[in-house]
C-alpha cells in the first residue's frame, strides 16, 4: 500500500509539474508574440515553389495546384497548400545581394555588410526589444536550430543565437552530474570575468559575465523541457515528419509555446545549380510536411494569433534553366511566404511578369520585409539604436512595412 501510495504520489507531482509548466508558459505567450523563422539556406527556387510560371520556358517540371488562399503554388506541397488560408506569398521581393554570405547577413539584418559594423539580425533585435516582456523567462530569448544564425552585432553576447540541433542537444552543455564541482567551476569562472572586468579590456568580458551569470540556471531550468521533443505524442511527432527539419518545428512549437520570443529553424541545401528538379522531389515533401504541420499545429493552439510565421532563404534562383537542369543564383526578384501575428492569411502580394525575369509593380526589399516583422510583433519601427562606433541605427534599415501584409 505504501509503495502505490508513494507512486501515486509521484504521478500527483508530474500532475502539479506539468500544470505549473502549462500555466507558466501561457503567461508568457500572454504578454508578448513570437517569430518562427524557416530559414531555407542556400537559396530556394521560388519560381519552382510559390511564383510558378507553366507553359513558359523558364517553368520547369512540376505543375501548379490550387490552395486555400489565393495563388497556386507547387503540386509537391499539397499540405501547405491546405494551410495558405493562414499564409501570404510576397513574389516581389527584389533585393541586391546574390552572394551566399552577403545575401545571409543582409536577408538577416536588413543592412548590406559593412566593415565598420556587425549589425544585429532579426532574433536579437525581436530578444532585445521583448526584453521586459519575457523577463521571467529562464531559457534563451534567440533559439537557432539546425544551423548557426547571425549574431547580435553591436547588441552584444547577451542576445546572441543559443544554437542547437533537431534533438535539442546543446554542445558542452549538459545537466551537472556534480553540482558541487560545476558551481566550484563557475565561481572559479566568475572571479576571472570579474578581473578581466576590473582591467576594463572592453564590453566582451562583461557580455560574456552575464552570459556566464545565466548558465547554471539555464541548465537547472524546467522550461529547458521545451527542447526535448521526444516527450510529444507519436501522432504528433509522425505528423511533422521524422527529419531534422520537422523535429526543429516541432520543437519551434514547444519553444514559443513556453514563451521565446525568436526561433529560427534551418533547412539547408538549396544551392541548386544542377539536378534543381530531382532534388525538389525530395526536399519539397519533407518541407510540406513539417511547415504545414507547425502552421497547423501553432492555429489549433490557439498561437498563431501571437506567432508570426516567416519562410525565406537569402535570394530566389534564376529564371533559366541552365545547361545542368539547375538554377543560379538570382536576387532580382523572388518569393517569400508570411503569416500569422496578425498578418493577413490567403493573399498573394506583388507580381512578376510572364517569364519570372523582373517584378511586375512594386518591389520590396529586406529592410521592408524586417520592418514587417516588427510590425506585426508590435515592436515600434521609430526605434534607433546607437551602434559601437557611436552612429545612430534605425531598426530594419528604416524598411517600410508591406501594407499587404495587414489591411
Amino acid at each position: 500500500m505504501e509503495h502505490l501510495a508513494g507512486a501515486a504520489g509521484m504521478g500527483g507531482a508530474a500532475l502539479a509539474l506539468a500544470t505549473s509548466l502549462r500555466v507558466h508558459a501561457a503567461e508568457l505567450k500572454r504578454t508578448h508574440k513570437s517569430c518562427i523563422l524557416l530559414w531555407m539556406g542556400g537559396g530556394p527556387p521560388t519560381i519552382d515553389m510559390w511564383d510558378m510560371k507553366p507553359g513558359a520556358a523558364t517553368g520547369g517540371q512540376f505543375k501548379p495546384i490550387a490552395t486555400t488562399g489565393e495563388g497556386q503554388i507547387n503540386e509537391l506541397m499539397p499540405l501547405v497548400a491546405q494551410q495558405m488560408k493562414h499564409l501570404s506569398i510576397v513574389r516581389s521581393m527584389s533585393t541586391r545581394e546574390a552572394d551566399h554570405a552577403r545575401g545571409t547577413y543582409y536577408l538577416h539584418t536588413g543592412f548590406v555588410p559593412n566593415p565598420n559594423v556587425v549589425h544585429p539580425s532579426y532574433g536579437s533585435v525581436v530578444a532585445h526589444q521583448l526584453r521586459e516582456e519575457t523577463a521571467q523567462l529562464e531559457i534563451p530569448p534567440f533559439v537557432s536550430i539546425g544551423g548557426a544564425s547571425e549574431g547580435p552585432g553591436f547588441l552584444g553576447m547577451a542576445y546572441a543565437p543559443f544554437q542547437v540541433d533537431s534533438n535539442g542537444q546543446v554542445r558542452d552543455l549538459e545537466a551537472p552530474a556534480d553540482k558541487d564541482r560545476l558551481r566550484d567551476r563557475m565561481e572559479l569562472l566568475g572571479m576571472l570575468e570579474k578581473r578581466f572586468i576590473g582591467e576594463k579590456r572592453g564590453s566582451a568580458a562583461a557580455e560574456h559575465a552575464k552570459v556566464l551569470e545565466s548558465t547554471l540556471e539555464l541548465m537547472t531550468s524546467r522550461q529547458m523541457e521545451a527542447f526535448k521533443v521526444d516527450s510529444e505524442p507519436a501522432e504528433v511527432r509522425q505528423r511533422y515528419g521524422a527529419s531534422g527539419f520537422g523535429r526543429g518545428c516541432l520543437m519551434a512549437r514547444r519553444l514559443v509555446e513556453t514563451g521565446v520570443p525568436f526561433v529560427e529553424v534551418t533547412l539547408g541545401g538549396w544551392d541548386l545549380h544542377q539536378n534543381c528538379f530531382t532534388t525538389l522531389e525530395t526536399k519539397l515533401p519533407e518541407l510540406d510536411k513539417a511547415m504545414s504541420a507547425l502552421v497547423e499545429d501553432l492555429n489549433q493552439r490557439g498561437l498563431l494569433a501571437s506567432t508570426v510565421v516567416l519562410w525565406m532563404g537569402e535570394f530566389g534562383r534564376t529564371p533559366r534553366i541552365n545547361a545542368t537542369a539547375g538554377r543560379d543564383h538570382w536576387a532580382r526578384c523572388w518569393s517569400v511566404v508570411g503569416g500569422g501575428g496578425g498578418m493577413v492569411g490567403g493573399r498573394v502580394i506583388g507580381a512578376t511578369n510572364e517569364d519570372g525575369t523582373q517584378v511586375a509593380g512594386d518591389a520590396y526589399s529586406s529592410e521592408d520585409l524586417m520592418a514587417t516583422v516588427c510590425r506585426a510583433m508590435g515592436i515600434s519601427l521609430e526605434t534607433v539604436f546607437t551602434a559601437t562606433n557611436g552612429r545612430p541605427m534605425r531598426i530594419a534599415g528604416g524598411g517600410k512595412a508591406i501594407e499587404g501584409l495587414f489591411s
